[in-house]
């Protein structure tokens, strides 16, 4: 039975659609709903969710999508920086009404947060990509798709409002780098991302523990935790094995590749200030540098033309001597008036208010979506998105904060 469900599915043009349209991965949800129990009783916080998740997935891939690197201090570190942040309380304000509207690269969001790149996303859940980047239109939040997600800029592109973002692992060769550009450009993606925290990938023992292999494969000791998760292994077997797209069409030009490399680590280089500047030239759209940390480097690209800041560790997943992002974010700020994106760390509502009160004009959050969809599959999205508006409108409240910009005057850090 399950050397079938190695994935060796056919993969037909109906395969996306089949997949959104059956409900097969929604019956427990369906079961839960039907009893009239409201999920925010069930799932009143991420912390549920990600809990949940962790039941559902198999430990693989729980590990891959949760775990940081070495020790994990900095992902401990982002955790105890953001809870530092104190808020001052507001009292006698009266009814209000809050507005979480964001203006961001010429766009309008009603919500103050986003869907942040995730690599091989759909290993997570089967199609994440396009049910995420459809939750995130529906929502008018942005959708950041990642050159190694297991989807291309083509095959979600249609799920797409002018809302999606595209973030490169930066190509060495000059003609994928273009080809890939004008893949994104022409799928609909109007925001290019240049992540610039992974000069050399990092080690992720946690994930390596796990028996996970880049790309995956279906091992004897994998195959039995996915006995264990039906939900996920149905979807998988209709899906097929989640697979690097992308970058597998430019397979030909990489050779030498080890059992624990995919092709994008021979495709892939260091970016340098010349290739921001190459970049720069080549996007007519907002540009943006994911994975500052030094306030000292601001200026700099500033000169080079990006369009915005994004500050962010990687969640704790690159270099575990690293500071918390939210730690630096006070001092990159003072450093521009370029719009300054965070991440790393967040795990609510209230975490949004800390990363706003310190600066950031907008949050992105990676891990939370997939934690979602892992508890409730496609439901999953909309239930995170309810739970974040909630959780930011019930602290705004008690700060008498009537808009975003009324956050840095409440932070007593």
């Amino acid at each position: 039975m399950w050397r079938r469900v190695e994935f060796h599915v056919p993969e037909t043009g109906n395969n996306t659609r089949a997949f959104e349209a059956q409900s097969s991965l929604d019956n427990p949800l369906r079961s839960f709903a039907n009893t009239g129990m409201d999920l925010h009783q069930r799932y009143p916080a991420l912390s549920d969710l990600k809990a949940k998740a962790q039941k559902r997935l198999p430990w693989f891939v729980f590990e891959y999508l949760d775990s940081a690197t070495g020790e994990e201090r900095t992902q401990l570190r982002n955790r105890q920086g953001l809870d530092a942040v104190q808020l001052m309380p507001s009292i006698l304000h009266g009814e209000q009404e809050v507005d979480l509207s964001v203006d961001l690269f010429g766009q309008r969001h009603s919500l103050p947060f986003g869907v942040s790149p995730v690599g091989m996303s759909g290993l997570f859940w089967p199609n994440a990509e396009r049910l995420l980047a459809t939750a995130a239109t529906r929502h008018g939040l942005p959708y950041g798709l990642s050159t190694v997600a297991s989807r291309t800029p083509e095959e979600v592109g249609d799920c797409l409002d002018g809302n999606g973002w595209f973030q490169i692992y930066p190509p060495r060769d000059p003609e994928i780098r273009a080809d890939m550009l004008k893949r994104a450009r022409d799928a609909g993606f109007t925001t290019l991302v240049l992540t610039v925290d992974v000069p050399v990938a990092s080690r992720r023992e946690r994930q390596v523990r796990s028996g996970l292999t880049s790309p995956p494969r279906l091992t004897p000791r994998l195959l039995a935790q996915v006995a264990r998760c039906p939900a996920w292994a149905m979807g998988m077997a209709k899906m097929g094995m989640p697979r690097m797209r992308l970058i597998d069409g430019y397979a030909d030009k990489a050779t030498g590749l080890s059992s624990t490399e995919h092709v994008g680590y021979l495709l892939r280089t260091s970016p340098d200030w010349t290739y921001l500047q190459a970049l720069r030239e080549a996007w007519d759209g907002p540009l943006v540098v994911k994975g500052v940390m030094n306030a000292r480097d601001v200026k700099p690209l500033e000169a080079a033309g990006v369009d915005g800041i994004w500050v962010s560790n990687h969640a704790g997943r690159q270099f575990d001597a690293a500071p918390a992002s939210i730690d630096v974010l006070p001092a990159i700020r003072a450093e521009t008036k370029l719009p300054v994106i965070f991440d790393s760390g967040v795990e609510g509502g209230l975490d949004i208010c800390r990363a706003v009160a310190l600066g950031a004009d907008f949050v992105m959050l990676g891990r939370a979506w997939h934690y979602a969809l892992g508890a409730l599959g496609a439901k999953g999205p909309d239930h995170l998105v309810d739970l974040l508006r909630r959780d930011l409108l019930a602290n705004m409240g008690q700060m008498g904060a009537k808009t975003l910009t009324d956050l840095p005057q409440r932070q007593l850090r």
